[in-house]
C-alpha cells in the first residue's frame, strides 16, 4: 500500500527549491537516493513525497509555480509537476529586514491570531502532513512557557514573535482540528528546544523535529571530537568557521541572526568532549562569488599520549542547499512515521541525528554514528555499524 507524504514548505528559497528539483527527478529516475541518509530503508518511499504547498514572503515569488522559482537556483531540467504548486502568501514579522528582498505578509493584512486562522484553513484544503520550516535565519527569543507564547500571539504582539514561531503554533492548532501533524524546524530558531512549544505540540498531537539542520561542518565536527574523547585526548582550542555567498549567509552578515547560528552550532563542543574547550564556531562570512558552494574550515589542537601536541587542519567545498535537501528527504517521511506512532512533543532519536542542536532543552549532541545507530533504533531498522 503506498503510503503517501503530503507536504507544505515554508520559505521556497535555495534549499526548499533544491528539495523539489531533487525530489522530482529521483521520481522521473534522473538521481539516485545520493545524499538520503535512509535512502530506500524506510517503509515510506522517496518518491511518496508529495509537494502540496509552498509558502514564501519576497514579492517576487508570491503567486508563481514552483516552476518558475526553482529556475532562480537550479539551470538543469525542470520538472513539468513543479507547475502544479503556487507560492502562496506567508508571514515574515522582519525576518527579511535588511536584505534586498520586498517582503509582504499575512501580517500585514490580518492580526496574527487571522493569519494563524488562515494557514490552518489553507494546510486542510492541502491535506498537509508534514510541514517543512526553512526559512532565512532569524533572530528570535525563546518563549519558555506556553501561556506567554499564546499571550504573544492572542494580543497581536509582532515584535515578540518570529515568523518560525507562528508557524509552528498554527501548526499545533492544525494538527490539533485534524488528528495529528509534524513541523521539522530546520532552522536556528528554538522550538524543539522550546520547552512553551513542546508542551504545545504534546497536547495537540504535533510532532517538532529541530532545531537546525546539521549538514556539513558541525556533524562532522562532532564525530572527530567523539573520535577524540573516545581516545582520550585533551583538546585544546577548535576554531571552525563557514564562509557562503547563499541568502542566509547574507542574512547572518545582522548580528543577532548570527547569534542565533552560533549558538546551535557551539551547543556539540561541551556535550561530546565533557568539558567547554575553548572555541570558535561560527558562520563568519559572506562573499557573493562563492554562491551556495561554501567554503569550510576547521583546526583542532590536542593533547595526546607523553604531553605530544597534536592538530587536525581540515578545509572544504561543500554544496550546502543540497546537503539539507537531501536529509529534509528522510525527515519528511519521518514526520509522517512519528505521528503515526503518536510520538507526539518532539523526538530526540530523530533530533540527535539531523539536527545541530537537538531538542528537547537539556538533550545532548553526541557524535553521529551513535545518533545513527539511535535513529536506526527508533524506525525499527536493524543496526548497521554496531
Amino acid at each position: 500500500m503506498v503510503k503517501l507524504v503530503r507536504v507544505a514548505i515554508i520559505g521556497q528559497g535555495y534549499v526548499a527549491s533544491i528539495f523539489a528539483v531533487g525530489l522530482e527527478r529521483i521520481k522521473l529516475g534522473e538521481l539516485g537516493y545520493y545524499g538520503v541518509p535512509l535512502a530506500n530503508e524506510l517503509p515510506i518511499k522517496v518518491e511518496d513525497i508529495q509537494i502540496v504547498a509552498s509558502y514564501d514572503v519576497d514579492k517576487s515569488k508570491i503567486g508563481l509555480p514552483l516552476s518558475e522559482i526553482v529556475k532562480r537556483y537550479w539551470n538543469g531540467h525542470i520538472p513539468e509537476s513543479l507547475q502544479e504548486v503556487y507560492v502562496r502568501k506567508g508571514v515574515h514579522l522582519r525576518s527579511l529586514r535588511n536584505l534586498p528582498i520586498e517582503a509582504s505578509g499575512l501580517e500585514e493584512e490580518m492580526t496574527l491570531k487571522e493569519a494563524v486562522e488562515h494557514l490552518v484553513n489553507e494546510w486542510k484544503e492541502s491535506k498537509v502532513e508534514v510541514i517543512l520550516n526553512v526559512p532565512t535565519t532569524e533572530a528570535f527569543t525563546p518563549f519558555g512557557k506556553l501561556e506567554e507564547l499564546e499571550k504573544a500571539i492572542n494580543e497581536n504582539n509582532k515584535d515578540r514573535l518570529t515568523a518560525t514561531q507562528v508557524y509552528a503554533y498554527a501548526a499545533a492548532q492544525y494538527a490539533k482540528e485534524v488528528g495529528g501533524a509534524a513541523f521539522v524546524n530546520a532552522i536556528p530558531t528554538l522550538i524543539a528546544n522550546d520547552p512553551a512549544f513542546v508542551e504545545l505540540a504534546k497536547e495537540s498531537n504535533l510532532v517538532i523535529f529541530g532545531d537546525d539542520g546539521a549538514t556539513g561542518a558541525t556533524p562532522l565536527t562532532a564525530d572527530i571530537l567523539g573520535h577524540l574523547a573516545q581516545r582520550n585526548r585533551h583538546v585544546l582550542d577548535i576554531a571552525q568557521f563557514n564562509i557562503g555567498g547563499n541568502t542566509d549567509f547574507l542574512a547572518l552578515t545582522d548580528k543577532e541572526r548570527n547569534k542565533s547560528k552560533e549558538y546551535t552550532k557551539s551547543s556539540v563542543v561541551e556535550d561530546i568532549l565533557g568539558y567547554d574547550a575553548p572555541h570558535y564556531i561560527k558562520p563568519t562570512g559572506y562573499l557573493e562569488p562563492l554562491g551556495d558552494k561554501k567554503f569550510i574550515a576547521m583546526h583542532i589542537e590536542y593533547v595526546s599520549f607523553n604531553g605530544a601536541h597534536d592538530e587536525l587542519i581540515i578545509t572544504g567545498r561543500i554544496n550546502d542547499s543540497p546537503a539539507l535537501a537531501g536529509l529534509l528527504v528522510d525527515l519528511a517521511r519521518l514526520g509522517k512515521i512519528a505521528v503515526e506512532k503518536k510520538a507526539f512533543g518532539t523526538v530526540y532519536e530523530v533530533n540527535a541525528f539531523y539536527m545541530k542542536n537537538p531538542g528537547p532543552r537539556d538533550a545532548r549532541n553526541v557524535p553521529r554514528i551513535i545518533a545513527y545507530e539511535k535513529l536506526r533504533q527508533w524506525v525499527g531498522l536493524p543496526p548497521r555499524y554496531l
